[in-house]
C-alpha cells in the first residue's frame, strides 16, 4: 500500500494516535457520558477517532475538533461521514486561540497539551490545565491525557530520546494530579497506560513504514524512511518502561 506521492502508508495501523486501548478507551467513553454533555471540544483532535466515539454514546451531542494536521482532519471528516456523524461534528484546521471555541460540556486534551501553552516543559502542563479550567462549564469534564516520569530517566536514556530530552521534562505521576488539583479541579479518575498499550502504539505507529520498506529497499525514498524510523524506534527503546501516559479525568471544582 502506497499513497498517491508514493510515500509508505501514515499511521495506517493505529486506531488511536497514542498508547490508548480498545479497552481502555470504551471505559473512557462510558464514564465521560455519564454527565450527558451536549457539547464536546477536542483540542489536537487529530483524526477524531475518541470524539467520534463519544458522539456514538451521545446521541444529543454535538462536537468541535481542533487540529493543524489537515491530513488527519481529512481522514477525521471521512470516518465522520460513514459513521452518520457529520451533521454532528465540526473539524477545524487552527489553534485553539485562533478557532476562540469553548467553554464546552466535555473537553479532551489527549497528548496535546503543548498546543495551550507557549512554556517551556513540564511548565506547559501548569498553564494547559488553567486553561482547560476555564474551557469547561461547570458540572462539565475534561480528560488531560499528558507523559509523566515512571522512574527519573539516567543521562545515557536521556541521550537517546528525542533532541534536547531533559529530566526536568516531565512531572511524575503524583506532580502532574496535584497541578491539576493546584488549577481547580479535583481528579475523578487517574489511570495510566500500560506496557501492552505503549507496544500496540509504538509497534503500529511504524509498522506501514516497516511493511512498505521491507517491500522496496532500492526506493528513492528508502533511506530517508528508513533513517526516520530507526531514529523513532531508539528513541522509544530509550523511553520504554521510563515514560508513562496519565489519563486524567477532571472535574472543574467549584
Amino acid at each position: 500500500m502506497t499513497t498517491d506521492t508514493g510515500r509508505p502508508p501514515r499511521l495506517t495501523r493505529l486506531v488511536f494516535h497514542g498508547p490508548l486501548s480498545e479497552t481502555r478507551a470504551d471505559r473512557v467513553v462510558r464514564r465521560l457520558v455519564r454527565t450527558d454533555p451536549a457539547t464536546v471540544l477536542d483540542i489536537g483532535c487529530g483524526w477524531g477517532e475518541l470524539t467520534l466515539r463519544l458522539l456514538a454514546a451521545a446521541p444529543g451531542a454535538t462536537a468541535v475538533g481542533l487540529d493543524i494536521n489537515a491530513e488527519d482532519l481529512a481522514r477525521a471528516r471521512r470516518e465522520a461521514g460513514a459513521r452518520g456523524l457529520a451533521d454532528r461534528v465540526e473539524f477545524v484546521k487552527a489553534s485553539v486561540e485562533e478557532a476562540a471555541r469553548g467553554p464546552a460540556d466535555l473537553v479532551l486534551c489527549v497528548g496535546s497539551g503543548q498546543a495551550l501553552s507557549t512554556a517551556a516543559p513540564p511548565g506547559h502542563t501548569v498553564e494547559a490545565l488553567r486553561k482547560l479550567r476555564r474551557l469547561v462549564n461547570p458540572g462539565g469534564r475534561v480528560l488531560f491525557g499528558e507523559g509523566f516520569w515512571q522512574r527519573t530517566p539516567t543521562p545515557a536514556e536521556l541521550s537517546r530520546m528525542w533532541p534536547g530530552a531533559s529530566a526536568d521534562e516531565h512531572l511524575d505521576l503524583a506532580g502532574l494530579v496535584d497541578t491539576a488539583v493546584a488549577a481547580g479541579f479535583r481528579p475523578e479518575w487517574t489511570e495510566t497506560a500500560n506496557e501492552d498499550e505503549w507496544e500496540e502504539f509504538e509497534s503500529g505507529y511504524l509498522a506501514g513504514e516497516e511493511e512498505w520498506l521491507a517491500a522496496h529497499p532500492d526506493h528513492p525514498l528508502a533511506a530517508e524512511v528508513r533513517e526516520r524510523a530507526d531514529r523513532h524506534r531508539a528513541a522509544w527503546m530509550a523511553y520504554r518502561g521510563v515514560l508513562g501516559m496519565a489519563y486524567l479525568t477532571l472535574i472543574p471544582a467549584s
